[in-house]
């Protein structure tokens, strides 16, 4: 019989991983660049950014990879590993990621195939399936899902860029299981060739708005520096990069204002 102990541990996973992610448990976060900015990244290019906002694809011109860890409050169970590609085509851009996180008795798995293509000098639009399963031990039913997300960016001057980007917008009334809807907007700026500065918006299903602000400094030659902002438990977050020839690591830091400090980090590896 699966015992009381491990159903218990199991729900009090599964209630810190809601409380960290509100409704939307199921956008597994990747980059810790973007963890030190708060993740404000709809506008903001980037490796890990091109898997928060496909369109973002559109501007890539590099084959690279990259992995990525999240230690959730710092406990073990509740951390997140996640692997990416991305290949240029043409005027396009195709990525590949997949995401593991929980333990033994309780995961949850993501995989997904993106596309971005730059439309013309000023938008790039994108695209993602993703295949998810949950999987608890005992006598619980494992569950899956298959849904897409999309994004679109618009270069509104030479140093500014709005983005706009939607998960699951498909009705619940066509699979078994609920799965929010979320939805993302915002915009970034190039204050000069070192300062980036961006602000962003998310609603979720079932959810406040949630209002995200942060920054990246590049405070010497290839060493940045970011922080940020975010509403929703009034969570701090910063980081520091660092890029040794095609080696890029990061690693980012975000507080929450009960359940204690996230830390994450990422390698992005330049393949040519």
């Amino acid at each position: 019989m699966y015992s009381l102990h491990k159903i218990s541990v199991s729900f009090l996973f599964i209630f810190l991983s809601l409380s960290a992610t509100a409704a939307y448990p199921y956008r597994f976060a990747a980059g810790a660049g973007e963890a030190g900015t708060g993740y404000v990244c709809a506008a903001k290019s980037g490796f890990w950014s091109s898997f928060h906002n496909q369109a973002l694809l559109g501007l890539n011109k590099s084959t690279m990879a990259g992995i990525s860890y999240e230690s959730r409050f710092n406990i073990k169970e509740l951390g997140t590993r996640t692997a990416g590609v991305i290949i240029p085509a043409g005027r396009s851009s195709l990525g590949a990621s997949y995401s593991h996180f929980g333990y033994a008795d309780f995961r949850r798995e993501a995989a997904g195939l993106a596309c971005g293509m730059a439309l013309n000098e000023k938008i790039s639009a994108g695209v993602e399936v993703n295949y998810f399963t949950e999987k608890s031990s005992g006598e619980y039913d494992n569950r899956q899902f298959i849904t897409f997300q999309a994004g679109i960016l618009v270069s509104a001057t030479e140093n500014i860029l709005i983005g706009i980007h939607v998960f699951n917008p498909l009705p619940n009334s066509i699979r078994k299981n609920y799965l929010p809807l979320t939805i993302n907007a915002g915009a970034g700026i190039n204050l000069s060739k070192v300062l980036f500065a961006g602000i962003e918006t998310e609603m979720s299903s079932g959810t406040n708005l949630s209002i995200k602000a942060g920054f990246e400094y590049e405070v010497a030659d290839r060493f940045w520096f970011r922080g940020g902002f975010v509403t929703e438990n009034s969570s701090f977050s910063f980081g520091i990069g660092y890029q040794v020839k095609s080696v890029h690591l990061d690693a980012g830091f975000s507080t929450h204002e009960r359940l204690g400090i996230t830390s994450s980090a990422s390698l992005i590896f330049k393949i040519r």
